[in-house]
């Protein structure tokens, strides 16, 4: 038997595998493996071998693996081959597992010999396939330990790799996403993935796997009852389920929901952080009845690394919220409205957990109106040393007194200087960049002062676009503590039309780029760019998310209007915290009086309502803050468009709230009031519209 099966590996190259009268009557199949073109074909026997019926087999490999070889095993036959190609041996040699169609694993032997073309680039494979099950139980079990024994190293070499994937991981999303990436828990064997999280005293699925596996009733359940990852929360100890028998008889309530599955066991394991359960995961199998000790030991300490992983992530996306919540809490709420101008601001955040910048923007009406009736006003842009809490304190106290100093009636380089020197005895080691512009927009003069800022940037009416050079002192702070606290004007005319765009340094640099190129670069793009200041502000918020970066960016947009122009659309925009029931009254009140004072009185309690709904949707189910905005869309049709934005990728969905539910009927409400609504991306997060038709 043996010397025929060495003669068909020894078939030449250019003649087909055929099938062998006497490998097939020693119960041998045959194949023959194209590499080039990635088909694996099989003889009759082979077949037979496999329990594997012709019609449900395409000629892949891929598709044979998926009928048959559990992926542990395919894993390991990958690894067998390929260390042959790469040591240069012309042949290889394995056992491995095949699931028939019964559920039954049975297993098989595999010989194969390695064909080269002239360059020594293996093409093709030749070899035999036969049943080795009789053969390891009755004369092999020596064999068949290291075939355990080789199993163990690669669930050992699995966890190894995912305890290194989660080192990484900086939120609950990411953990889950590890154990979910092809590299995960699918190596160790398992058909179905769960995970749950201990919060007030119940476990809250946040992961399951495959689609189609979710059990009803299980998304939320209470950590006394009748549930292996309710147990294993309780008792600190993990739950080894050897057995479909088992497990019906453990847990009546959960077994009839996964019978679909075909599981034979399961391993629950508890996660345990800080000597507290923080959750519990479950691994489902379907190929396997029972755990041997050194499996149990494996699996409890991929259940240990996964907990610590956890935990970092939750304290790291605790710490990100808070930071993020200070530093949100420190820009303006709302930019005015103002008579003359059309306005845009937007902030992106880079930066993760407390590793926040001091970027900021304001916008500041100056008292006196012109005879014209347009407005007079001061743009501010700044950026505070570093990236951490402390920055954005700062920050927040310099938005105060520079808004006091202009509001006061000072000049801009008194403003600018005053700034300075409260920095100065502010008591930190910090130092702010800051541009400040103060425009009468009745005649469209500009007067601007640089503290160690990057020049703004001028686009006229026709499009064109070019650096403004404004002659600049040193950062705030520093010039008081030198003595030079002379800050030089620049004055330029803002035509109507034209937009002058003031912006952080996130916005043009990258390390190893030069700050010139980034502001030609810049330049290029405003040009390139929508002239209205709304569609500009995206357009390169959007280019800041393409390109990526560590720094932040803050960004303030001032469009001249012509005298006497209509207005193409009126716009309030509110900002909204978490837990600050005033600043969600505010925003109800602002938009009511806004849509009354805009024409909408027929459907200004149904406005009201939608933004409402929408605003509340964001605050609990983010957990951050939100932006409101709603403005008016002049054209064929008059149209009032809310937008509430928030930091959260999740995207909404209708839930049945069912006769007695108190949530669930958000969206139903915005969908039955709304003449339209959808959801678009908006930088990390994203923004749910909603439009009325106004008469």
């Amino acid at each position: 038997m043996a010397d025929r099966g060495a003669s068909a590996l020894s078939l030449p190259k250019d003649r087909p595998v055929r099938p062998d009268p006497v490998l097939a009557l020693n119960g041998m199949g045959s194949f023959d493996w194209d590499l080039d073109a990635g088909l694996f074909h099989l003889d009759a026997q082979a077949f037979e071998v496999l329990d594997l019926p012709p019609e449900e087999y395409d000629g892949r490999l891929e598709t044979l693996n998926a009928l048959r070889v559990p992926p542990p095993e395919a894993a390991r036959l990958d690894a067998t081959v390929a260390r042959a190609i790469k040591d240069g041996s012309d042949h290889y040699s394995a056992y491995f597992r095949i699931r028939c169609r019964d559920g039954t694993m049975r297993w098989t032997h595999t010989r194969g010999r390695l064909r080269r073309d002239d360059s020594g680039r293996p093409h093709r494979v030749v070899g035999i396939l036969r049943d080795a099950t009789e053969e390891l139980a009755d004369s092999t079990a020596r064999s068949l330990r290291s075939a355990q024994d080789e199993a163990f190293r690669q669930q050992t070499g699995v966890v190894q790799v995912i305890s290194a994937a989660l080192a990484h991981a900086r939120s609950v999303q990411d953990v889950i996403d590890v154990l979910k990436d092809t590299h995960g828990v699918r190596h160790l064997g398992a058909t179905s993935l769960v995970m749950g999280l201990v919060e007030a005293g119940r476990i809250r699925l946040v992961a399951e796997g495959p689609a189609g596996s979710f059990v009803p009733g299980t998304l939320v359940t209470r950590i006394d009852e009748p549930y292996p990852m309710s147990e294993v929360v309780r008792t600190l100890s993990p739950r080894f389920i050897e057995s479909p028998e088992e497990f019906a008889a453990h847990y009546p309530i959960l077994w009839p929901h996964l019978t679909g599955l075909c599981i034979t066991s399961a391993a629950y394991l508890p996660l345990i952080a800080q000597a507290r359960p923080i959750g519990a995961m479950g691994l489902l199998y379907d190929d396997r009845r029972g755990f041997s000790a050194e499996e149990r030991a494996v699996l409890v300490a991929l259940g240990s690394s996964i907990a610590q992983s956890l935990m970092r992530a939750m304290l790291f996306e605790q710490e990100k919220d808070l930071a993020q919540g200070l530093q949100q809490a420190m820009l303006p709420r709302s930019i005015p409205s103002v008579r003359g101008a059309d306005v845009a601001v937007r902030y992106r955040s880079a930066a993760l957990g407390r590793d926040i910048g001091g970027d900021w923007y304001d916008l500041i009406p100056l008292p006196g109106d012109t005879p014209s009736g347009a407005g007079r006003v001061g743009a501010v842009i700044g950026d505070v040393q570093g990236h951490d809490t402390h920055a954005a304190a700062v920050m927040g106290q310099l938005r105060i007194v520079l808004r006091a100093y202009a509001t006061e009636g000072h000049a801009p380089a008194t403003v600018m200087a005053r700034a300075s020197v409260f920095l100065h005895e502010l008591d930190t080691d910090r130092f702010a960049t800051c541009l400040y512009a103060e425009t009468d927009l009745s005649t469209g003069v500009v007067q601007m002062v640089r503290a160690g800022h990057i020049d703004p940037l001028l686009r006229q009416g026709d499009g064109r676009c070019a650096r403004v050079t404004v002659e600049g002192g040193l950062p705030l702070g520093l010039s008081a503590e030198f003595g030079q606290l002379e800050y030089p004007v620049a004055t330029l005319e803002l035509d109507p039309g034209s937009t002058l765009l003031l912006c952080t340094d996130g916005l043009v640099e990258l390390p190893g780029t030069d700050l010139d190129d980034g502001m030609s670069g810049l330049a290029r793009l405003v040009c390139e760019g929508p002239a209205e200041v709304e569609a500009l502000a995206d357009r390169l918020i959007q280019a800041a998310e393409e390109r990526g970066g560590e720094d932040d960016v803050a960004l303030l947009l001032l469009r001249r209007r012509a005298p006497g122009a209509a207005r193409p659309g009126r716009r309030l925009r509110q900002h909204v915290a978490v837990g600050d029931p005033e600043a969600l009254a505010q925003a109800r009140h602002l938009i009511r009086a806004a849509v009354r004072a805009w024409g909408a009185r027929a459907p200004a309690d149904e406005i009201e309502l939608v933004a409402d709904e929408l605003i509340t949707n964001a605050l609990l189910h983010t957990g951050g803050s939100a932006i409101v905005t709603v403005r008016v869309l002049e054209g064929s049709e008059r149209r009032l468009r809310i937008e509430v934005e928030d930091c959260s990728s999740a995207l909404p969905r209708r839930r049945d709230a069912g006769e007695s539910g108190v949530f669930g009927r958000g969206l139903l409400l915005v969908e039955r009031l709304a003449d339209a609504w959808g959801v678009q991306a908006r930088g990390s997060g994203k923004a749910v519209w909603c439009e009325f038709r106004l008469s």
